[in-house]
C-alpha cells in the first residue's frame, strides 16, 4: 500500500480509529476542496488501532488543535513544507475549554441563552469537562463539539 507524500500541509497521526470521522467533522474537512488522504484501523503499539489524516495545503490554528484534543488527546500534528516535516506538535488538552463543546445538561443556561460555553478540564486522559455554569461533568462519550 502506498500513499503519496504531500508537498505542503498537515499530517494528523495517532488519532484513535473510532474517532477518525469525529476529527474530520470537527475540523470541517468534509467541506474543503483540499486533497485529503486518511487511513483507519492501522496498527499502533500505543493505541492498538489508529487513524491518520493527511491534508494538503492546510494548517490549523490553536482553536482547531484544541478541538482535536477533545476527541484525540494523544494525536500528533506534523507540519509539512516542501515534502519535509518542519514542525511537530503534540496535541494537548488545555485546562479550560471555551466555546468548543456543548454542555450535556439540558437545563444548563448555555442551552437556552446566547452564552458561550465554558468548561474546566477535570480529566485530560479520558477527557471530562466540568461546566462553569451548572457544574455538571461532560464525559468524552457524551461530548458534542460545537
Amino acid at each position: 500500500m502506498s500513499v503519496s507524500a504531500i508537498e505542503n500541509g498537515t499530517v494528523i497521526d495517532h488519532v484513535p480509529a473510532k474517532n477518525l470521522f469525529k476529527v474530520i467533522q470537527i475540523l470541517g474537512l468534509d467541506h474543503i476542496e483540499n486533497q485529503i488522504t486518511f487511513g483507519t484501523n492501522l496498527e499502533s503499539k500505543k493505541l492498538g488501532r489508529k487513524a491518520i489524516i493527511k491534508i494538503s495545503g492546510k494548517y490549523f490554528e490553536d482553536t482547531d488543535i484544541n478541538r482535536i484534543a477533545l476527541v484525540a488527546p494523544d494525536a500528533k500534528l506534523n507540519i509539512i513544507k516542501d515534502y519535509e516535516v518542519v514542525e511537530k506538535k503534540v496535541v494537548e488538552v488545555p485546562d479550560e475549554i471555551i466555546g468548543i463543546a456543548k454542555c450535556m445538561n439540558p437545563q444548563c443556561i448555555t442551552n437556552f441563552e446566547l452564552v458561550k460555553t465554558r468548561f474546566k478540564v477535570v480529566s485530560k486522559k479520558n477527557v471530562a469537562l466540568k461546566c462553569h455554569y451548572c457544574e455538571k461533568i461532560t464525559s468524552q462519550e457524551n461530548m458534542r463539539i460545537l
